[in-house]
């Protein structure tokens, strides 16, 4: 893992405490979609849960009878997605979700969630809307084999006297989090789902995480923390789990793992799933 200056520690933290203010998007972890907009948790918090349900259940079931994704057919089909996410899935908005190196079954699965309203998203709305389910998988699959572009952790000290992590480095307190978590507040290890080298497992559709960008992976913490009882994303099992994770997590432990992440190597690019989820 690389690590960064103390230009970019201070930069970072800079960037968390402007988006700690405000109200982000909906979905499950770590691949994600372009930056939410401020109006994303009001409406899915209001959104009618069981029809959505309905919905879901009939595209996943059509979805399941898709056969696996092709990667030489998504490469043209994931041409649109090019303009956000990078036409290797690399973006170069801290703000958008890298998807290089992504699950085929993960991305196609949340591609499905946009599609049917289990995910708000003006911006990809537009996109997701004339996408089959065998499309979903051929993006999915395309995305999945390009390799990810890790950026650089924080290796600055903690300095703040309030600090119960004073004097540790950032990256430290990050490595920590991500592979012991924090017994005391019931926070399990991240590697325990998504793997020590952060590739995370397509078989229950838990995705890789390494080398996201440290803002984007803060912001679906961030929305993790700010669901309400009620609220519809928390009828997604993943979703859930996530957000009773997140809410135990301080704001500075936020910015530690997910620096750590950006910084964080996968062994190996994740590969496509050669089965329907």
């Amino acid at each position: 893992m690389l690590l960064s200056s103390r230009f970019r520690f201070l930069l970072s933290r800079a960037s968390l405490a402007l988006m700690l203010g405000a109200v982000v998007s909906n979905a499950s972890a770590e691949a994600e979609a372009p930056v939410a907009t401020p109006s994303e948790a009001a409406v899915a918090a209001v959104a009618p849960a069981p029809a959505i349900d309905t919905l879901l259940k009939t595209a996943q079931a059509e979805m399941a009878t898709s056969q696996p994704g092709d990667a030489a057919a998504g490469a043209s089909k994931a041409a649109a997605c090019g303009a956000c996410h990078g036409l290797d899935g690399n973006s170069v908005n801290p703000l958008f979700p890298k998807l290089a190196g992504q699950h085929e079954t993960f991305i196609a699965q949340q591609l499905l969630q946009f599609k049917v309203g289990a995910r708000v998203n003006p911006l990809m709305v537009a996109f997701v809307a004339p996408l089959s389910a065998q499309d979903m998988r051929d993006i999915g699959a395309y995305f999945a084999t390009q390799k990810i572009q890790p950026g650089l952790a924080d290796d600055s000290k903690i300095s703040s006297p309030l600090s119960p992590y004073l004097d540790q480095r950032l990256v430290d307190v990050g490595q920590n989090l991500f592979r012991g978590g924090v017994s005391a507040r019931a926070v399990p290890a991240c590697m325990s789902c998504h793997g020590p080298t952060g590739r995370g497992n397509p078989g229950p559709s838990y995705p890789s995480i390494a080398g996201q960008f440290a803002a984007y992976a803060a912001t679906r913490l961030n929305f993790y923390r700010s669901t309400k009882p009620g609220d519809a994303a928390l009828t997604n099992a993943n979703f859930a789990v996530m957000a009773a994770i997140a809410e135990r997590l301080t704001d500075e432990e936020v910015l530690a793992v997910t620096s750590y992440l950006e910084g964080l190597h996968a062994a190996e690019p994740a590969v496509a799933s050669a089965t329907a989820p």
